[in-house]
């Protein structure tokens, strides 16, 4: 009986506000899905770093001389750089890339681009020593220490594009998180006024009820689960929204990236949807708490 006049009210009570209840619904979910959004943004950078990070290589490139004059890297300096490089402890693998080698692995990287590859003559590509880390975190040190050898001309740190792109990407994340973070405050406002209105408006009713013995925490109960209410259906529909926007646009705007940023999967979608579920019902039931606390005396 108490749980059926409970439930009543708080479907009363939706159902007299119904233009603040929408309103604090749509906010919810928009926040909520900006939330999201960034929590799936982390989930890709996470993808990214244990896909890239494995992979990254320093290219020592060499010199124009070394480059025209030794083929297989037999002569000085290249062959003191390979073998100071096959004997560093942090090196994993050492491959050597002459200038011929490097133009067809640059024919067949841009094969779809004629006029470039027709451009484009081996004198122009230098030879490099291709270095694999045992951790690629620590990419810095072969560029301090062999960046100014003799035979080395420049030295190419795949780590150092991977952390600036990353670091893009974090820029992002933390401007969806600003968002949601705004959105989140008028969320809350929405709460509260939603609640001090439904309380304002069956304050007889809850007047008589603590006449008649009711408990306060009794009496505020439908308020709060109004809130909580409004708080789940917001959560409901953001996670139909990010499902939606991944498959409206979302891939497509990732298909271009020709995958170097992965897709984001509807698995990705439902480890997120159980935080904002949490974080939906306690910023909801916290509002709707302080508020009634705060404002409603019965």
């Amino acid at each position: 009986m108490r749980a059926s006049f409970v439930f009543s009210e708080v479907f009363t009570g939706l159902r007299r506000n119904i233009t603040m209840t929408i309103a604090m619904i749509i906010t919810t979910a928009i926040s909520l899905g900006m939330l999201g959004g960034g929590l799936l943004i982390v989930r890709t950078i996470d993808k990214m770093q244990v896909n890239y990070m494995a992979d990254v290589e320093v290219s020592l490139y060499l010199t124009q001389d070394v480059s025209a004059n030794d083929k297989t890297c037999v002569q000085d300096p290249c062959r003191g750089l390979l073998a100071d490089l096959n004997s560093n402890p942090a090196v994993d693998t050492v491959v050597f890339e002459n200038r011929d080698q490097a133009y067809e692995r640059f024919k067949k990287l841009f094969q779809d681009n004629p006029i470039l590859v027709q451009s484009a003559r081996p004198e122009a590509l230098p030879a490099s020593l291709q270095v694999k880390l045992k951790d690629p975190s620590r990419s810095d040190v072969i560029t301090q220490e062999y960046g100014t050898r003799p035979g080395v001309s420049r030295v190419d740190d795949q780590k150092q594009f991977l952390d600036r792109f990353f670091g893009v990407l974090g820029g992002v994340r933390d401007g969806v998180f600003v968002i949601a973070l705004i959105q989140a405050l008028a969320a809350l406002l929405l709460i509260s006024n939603t609640v001090q209105i439904s309380a304002f408006t069956r304050r007889k009713e809850v007047g008589i009820m603590r006449l008649v013995g009711a408990t306060r925490w009794y009496t505020q109960l439908p308020f709060l689960l109004e809130a909580v209410v409004t708080g789940v259906v917001g959560w409901a529909i953001a996670v139909a929204g990010l499902i939606g926007a991944k498959f409206a646009f979302v891939d497509r705007i990732l298909s271009v990236t020709g995958g170097i940023i992965p897709n984001i999967q509807v698995l990705d979608v439902v480890v997120v949807a159980p935080w904002l579920l949490l974080a939906s019902i306690i910023i909801s039931a916290s509002t709707g708490y302080a508020t009634l606390r705060l404002y409603v005396r019965h």
